[in-house]
């Protein structure tokens, strides 16, 4: 089978690019001709190594441009990847080829719908986010802080303010997802993955009806390193982005409420703010993956505040297979994946006081231990792996095939 795997970014920024990578290297490890196409590098040496054809654009993203007004002129509609997407596909056989397209809303634009459609190749979508059905990509009113739930492009929708910086912003956006109604992305949709349940009911609303839907869960690269040991659980800590959306003074006012220790992990544009209202919090920025790990292993729970949908959130699961309980937001897509009660707690979302009371309860350190075990055990009794991850997305390729005997994708 030859594969296709279309995504923004050539190297791992975040979640999204992480599973594009690791699931193209997998892939070509299984013996398929995967080929790796991206806007934005550097990129990644493991792609190269593991035998994948990459075809890298070297465009900027926003972070990366030297000019946001040449910049703008590609988000809205990137041409250059359009005419080098084209001449790609242009080569590939219809009966062999799945185009997968991981990410196109930070770099490639909307201008790749018309090339995939014109294709006729069979095309798979996995939804990191929801940016094909939400302009500002996240169902969130940053204004306000909470979920918005007007119908995408709606009268109510455009003349509302939903975006982070400026109602001209969300004008953009507005505009960008009108040209991507009528770009020909939308009429590719026959397979799309989803990466929580949460996320396949709210996308169903707003996607046409013929859409066959697929759950492949995103793997998950944590070692299993056996139960912990019987030492006292360390502090409540917070992993990612800090930033509005993920409920990050939400976590350091429950902290307080609590008395209990906030620990962050990460960096954003709310970490001043967060430093300057709770100094008691400990904020200790980015760190390796490799740090995380151990900082989440000695934790005494992970604290998921997350105020929006989310789609699969990888620290979550990350923190229950390192046998680390998980608080979460009762809102998000992360609560699928904690037993309330057994593996953690959910808390009714942006409620502070709901929050403290879990901490205050794991605050036990018998009830942390305990919580602690059922997490671990609940985790690797069904682990995300790489391989269920490949399985999942060969049975979804077969299928778009319209392959009857579901082997051409098997590892052998």
């Amino acid at each position: 089978m030859k594969i296709v795997i279309i995504a923004d970014h050539a190297s791992i920024n975040g979640g999204q690019a992480k599973v594009a990578i690791e699931s193209a290297k997998g892939l070509a490890a299984r013996g398929h001709a995967v080929t790796y196409f991206a806007a934005v590098g550097p990129l990644d040496a493991g792609l190269v190594a593991a035998g994948v054809k990459t075809i890298l654009l070297e465009q900027p993203d926003v972070v990366s441009a030297s000019s946001l007004t040449l910049f703008g002129l590609q988000w809205f509609w990137n041409a250059p990847a359009a005419r080098r997407l084209r001449e790609f596909l242009s080569t590939c056989d219809r009966n062999e080829t799945v185009v997968h397209v991981h990410g196109w809303a930070k770099a490639l634009s909307p201008s790749i719908g018309p090339v995939l459609k014109a294709s006729k190749l069979a095309i798979v979508f996995t939804m990191h986010e929801y940016f094909l059905v939400c302009p500002n990509g996240g169902f969130y009113d940053y204004p306000v802080g909470h979920a918005c739930h007007r119908r995408p492009m709606s009268l109510a929708c455009i003349a509302h303010n939903c975006d982070s910086r400026s109602y001209f912003r969300k004008l953009l956006r507005v505009t960008r997802h009108a040209a991507l109604q009528h770009s020909g992305l939308l009429d590719c949709l026959d397979h799309v993955i989803t990466i929580s349940r949460l996320q396949r009911e709210i996308l169903e609303r707003h996607l046409p009806a013929n859409v066959h839907f697929h759950n492949v869960g995103n793997p998950i690269d944590t070692p299993p390193l056996g139960q912990k040991d019987d030492a006292i659980p360390g502090d409540f800590v917070f992993v990612g982005r800090i930033s509005p959306e993920k409920g990050p003074l939400l976590f350091a006012e429950a902290a307080r409420l609590s008395g209990q220790r906030a620990v962050f992990i990460g960096d954003g544009p709310q970490a001043e703010t967060l430093k300057a209202q709770y100094p008691e919090a400990a904020v200790l920025g980015w760190k390796d993956p490799a740090e995380v790990r151990k900082l989440l292993r000695r934790a005494r729970a992970l604290v998921f505040p997350s105020v929006w949908y989310e789609g699969q959130p990888l620290t979550v699961l990350e923190s229950l297979a390192l046998g680390t309980p998980v608080i979460v937001s009762d809102m998000c897509a992360g609560r699928e994946f904690v037993e309330d009660g057994v593996s953690g707690r959910w808390f009714r979302s942006n409620d502070a006081s709901s929050l403290a009371a879990a901490m205050a309860e794991l605050a036990d350190d018998g009830v942390a231990r305990r919580m602690s075990q059922a997490a671990y055990s609940l985790y690797w009794k069904d682990p995300y792996t790489l391989e269920r991850h490949l399985d999942g997305l060969c049975a979804v390729y077969d299928e778009a095939l319209g392959v009857e005997e579901k082997a051409v994708c098997a590892m052998t």
